[in-house]
């Protein structure tokens, strides 16, 4: 199995209803694309102030890393680009085998 972690800082005119929206396509993406087996959203709420200006967490859970790989191009996720970038003020994107 693969985890495939977003952390992101949402620009400074990006709503809380945007965001709530972006993260409910991101669930609707797992009825559309096979080899994800779950997908969860947050936001920070860690004490430690290590975060660094990222405040929200999506992880993905894919079968393995040809999955991630159908994820990537998929038109489906290429769609989801196009509505989550211009909400991205920075982004770390990182992968590991589970």
């Amino acid at each position: 199995m693969l985890r495939h972690i977003l952390l992101i800082q949402f620009t400074n005119t990006t709503r809380e209803e945007d965001i709530l929206d972006i993260f409910n396509v991101f669930h609707s993406v797992q009825k559309k694309i096979p080899g994800i087996k779950a997908i969860t959203c947050g936001l920070n709420n860690s004490p430690e102030g290590l975060n660094k200006n990222f405040t929200h967490c999506i992880t993905m859970d894919f079968i393995d890393n040809a999955a991630r790989d159908v994820y990537l191009p998929h038109p489906d996720h290429e769609e989801l680009k196009q509505q989550f970038v211009p909400m991205i003020k920075d982004i770390v994107v990182f992968d590991y085998s589970l």
